[in-house]
Order: C-alpha cells, then structure tokens, then sequence
C-alpha cells in the first residue's frame, strides 16, 4: 500500500502522483490499435480471459476485498457496446477492475502511453485491451477509428477522465467533456463507476467498493458540443455522490496554497 500520508497538490486538472517511473515510447501513426489475424484474436483471448481475468480476480479479491455494487445495471446491454468512466486512484487497481465490472464483455481502456511501454509486460498490455493515447494527429484518427470500432463491436470502452492517478483519494477531480466526445457521435450508452474505500476487519488496507450507475444518454435536444457538456456534468454529479461514501481517507491531499494560507 502507498506509504504516503499526506500529498501536496497544485492543479486538479493536471498533477500527477503516479510513483511509476517509466518512460514513454511515441504512439504514432505506425502503431498498430486494431489486430484482425486469428494469431492477434487468439492472443487477446489468451492473455485477456485466460491469463488476466482470473490473476485480477484473485488480486482485487485477496489485496483490497473487492465488492461490487449495482452490476446488474450493465447486464442488460450484454449485446450492446457502451462506454464506462471512472475515478483514477489505483495503480494496479484500475487496470483489473474494468475487466471484472463488465464480464463476459471485453473491456477495452483508453490509457497512458506508459502502459504499454513497460518493460515485458508492456508487449502484452494491448492484448489485454490497452489502448493508448495517441502522440500525433495520423495517430490521432487511428486511435479514434479504434475506439469506435470497439464500441460498435460491443465491446465496453473504459474511460478514466481524470487521466491522472492519485492514490487513494476520496474525491472526485474536475475533468473536462472531450471524453465524452465519443458516445455523443455513436449515441452509446454511458455508465459511471467509482472506486470507493472502506474499513476491513482483518487488515489495514481498505475494502475497494465499486459502485456503478447509468446508464446515461445524450441529450439530442441539444448541439453535439452542448451535448458533451451536459453528459459529462450528470456524470460527473453522480460519481461525486458516490464518492460521499468513502469511509476510509489513507492519503490526506492538501492544496499547497491552503499549506501556507
């Protein structure tokens, strides 16, 4: 568990408390998001349901007592692609849970070009459903044609907008709506989860309990841009109600101007 007790901030929007040093390879136009050879589909079935659902089962299970609540919210669009947001405080965590939330479905999650770009398991990642931010604009429109073909197979399309990771905390960050550009366009479904802490018996790491609501549909009322915001502001209202039922504060964050305020 993060040692850190208290952590100074400056910027919501952009401060990053991550303690992985890893350095970044280019996502450009020569990357590759989508696979279609039976080799790539047997490797993401492999390394995404044999290898990686039941290692993050027993990882979330065993080292945070992982609980789920409101599951039965996604079941009914077992068929139906959608897209997922949540709150970014873990590590590890954020990368396992999505895959439990959504199953059977495949969980697809849009992520920093450091999660593909470590050492080993770096190769894999993308076979588990990584899929990173561009650094260019060829990049940019292979990435989008990614995303949308994900969701329009079916799939389930994880967005942190926070983009950032602060572990352990109890709030819910400013984030903007270009996240929400992609469900406005395709008219998909949006739900929201957040990853909330609890007291635990037997052990001082906190219970992660995962609370998931939606789903949430684009006002077509309004202009795609307005359309953006409006979503992105339900969202976000709901997970800061979920976010009241944090019970456990391991990180206290303190605004460095409040610090010497």
């Amino acid at each position: 568990m993060d040692k850190r007790r208290i952590i100074y901030y400056e910027n919501e929007l952009t401060d990053e408390f991550s303690t992985a040093v890893i350095t970044p390879k280019a996502i450009d136009e020569a990357y590759v998001y989508c696979h279609d050879s039976a080799f790539k589909k047997f490797t993401h079935f492999f390394w995404y349901r044999v290898i990686a659902t039941p290692i993050g089962f027993l990882y979330a299970k065993l080292s945070h007592g992982h609980r789920i609540v409101g599951k039965e919210r996604l079941r009914a669009y077992k068929k139906r692609g959608y897209f997922l947001y949540g709150n970014h405080t873990q590590p590890t965590g954020d990368a396992v849970i999505p895959s439990l939330l959504t199953f059977p479905k495949d969980a697809y999650v849009i992520v920093h070009p450091n999660n593909v770009s470590m050492p080993y398991l770096g190769r894999v990642t993308p076979s588990m459903g990584a899929l990173p931010l561009p650094d260019n604009m060829a990049a940019y429109r292979n990435f989008i044609h990614a995303v949308e073909r994900r969701a329009t197979e079916g799939n389930a399309v994880v967005i942190y907008p926070e983009a950032h990771i602060w572990p352990y905390y109890t709030g819910i960050r400013p984030f903007k709506d270009d996240a929400f550009a992609y469900p406005v366009k395709l008219g998909t479904p949006v739900f929201c989860f957040v990853n909330t802490y609890q007291k635990r018996r037997l052990s001082k790491k906190p219970r992660i309990v995962t609370y998931i609501d939606g789903p949430f549909a684009p006002n077509t009322n309004l202009p795609p841009r307005q359309q953006r915001r409006e979503l992105r502001d339900r969202v976000y209202a709901q997970m800061c109600e979920h976010a009241k039922l944090n019970r456990v504060e391991v990180i206290q964050y303190v605004k460095k101007e409040e610090e010497h305020g």
